[in-house]
């Protein structure tokens, strides 16, 4: 087979963080190409890479342009994700043929958990995750979220999965899959907008490195053959009401059956009702919870970089 440039390919910043084993940060890039509107989208961007830099780690936001996966973005392909129309959702099973056919997309979070992992980067941060939806026993719909976090050993830290979702089949998918979850100075899973989905977690790690040295103990005992979800929950102030919030969910799903949604419409259709019949505060919920993840991971990445 005739050669060809490399599929991934790493920033020169991001290569040389990984290969002196300094701390790196995983960033999606969804959420800028679909997730938030423009030009705050670009905004928000520049602003989690920020935040990474202040905590003295690498920011690595990851997307495939012209068909090469690219770990740590710079200033014009960022602008780029954020402001071209045409960027698609590539999830895992979409890396292959964006590559094959030259395409150029953003990466969901199994997208950019894989590549991540590849890249050797340690820690991903993310707003949610995805799960199992509603009404799984008659669709049987499950995001890929799942199935790829159960083979790759990497550390997640997000606010729980997307409230939308069947958070307590999602939460005994995980288990089924030994895929580890704690809390983050919680004792409840996070409810993604809001800050308890109202579930228990089984073990609650109160600093970062805690959770570095839960790490390095999956790796001694072998036992990283799943990511590790760490659920970081939003604060009080910034979740979004919880009355509100169901108030709006059931309306929203409501409204999704009344118009036959169904499949991977589901998601964004909720996701955008819920913003919209907010005015926005759910959003808002969103960034706030991001941001945080975005800070805590920062620092797992310094003190798991500490103990390499």
């Amino acid at each position: 087979m005739p050669s060809s440039p490399a599929p991934i390919r790493l920033s020169d910043e991001v290569r040389k963080a990984v290969e002196r084993g300094r701390p790196v940060v995983a960033l999606e890039s969804t959420i800028i190409s679909h997730g938030l509107p423009r030009p705050r989208n670009l905004e928000v961007a520049r602003e989690l890479e920020a935040t990474v830099r202040t905590a003295g780690a690498v920011p690595a936001t990851i997307a495939v342009l012209d068909g090469v996966a690219r770990v740590g973005l710079g200033k014009d392909e960022l602008e780029r994700v954020a402001n071209d129309e045409s960027m698609r959702k590539l999830g895992f099973r979409d890396l292959a043929p964006a590559v094959a056919l030259g395409a150029s997309g953003a990466t969901t979070v199994s997208g950019t958990a894989f590549l991540a992992h590849s890249a050797g980067i340690a820690v991903f941060a993310t707003g949610g995750l995805g799960g199992v939806h509603r009404d799984w026993v008659t669709l049987q719909d499950e995001s890929a979220d799942l199935g790829l976090l159960a083979r790759v050993p990497i550390t997640v830290v997000c606010a729980g999965v997307k409230s939308i979702l069947d958070v307590p089949a999602t939460l005994q998918r995980l288990e089924t899959l030994n895929v580890g979850v704690v809390g983050y100075r919680t004792a409840d899973f996070p409810g993604f907008y809001l800050r308890s989905s109202g579930l228990p977690v089984d073990w609650t790690l109160d600093t970062p490195d805690q959770v570095a040295q839960l790490m390095r103990a999956r790796w001694q005992l072998n036992a990283d053959l799943t990511a590790l979800i760490v659920g970081n929950p939003v604060s009080e102030a910034e979740q979004l009401d919880p009355e509100l919030h169901d108030r709006v969910l059931a309306k929203a799903l409501r409204a999704a059956e009344r118009k036959g949604i169904t499949g991977q419409a589901v998601t964004p259709f909720l996701l955008g009702y819920l913003a919209e019949h907010t005015d926005g505060a759910s959003l808002e919920a969103n960034l706030a919870a991001v941001r945080g993840n975005v800070a805590l991971a920062a620092q797992i990445a310094r003190s798991h970089a500490a103990l390499s």
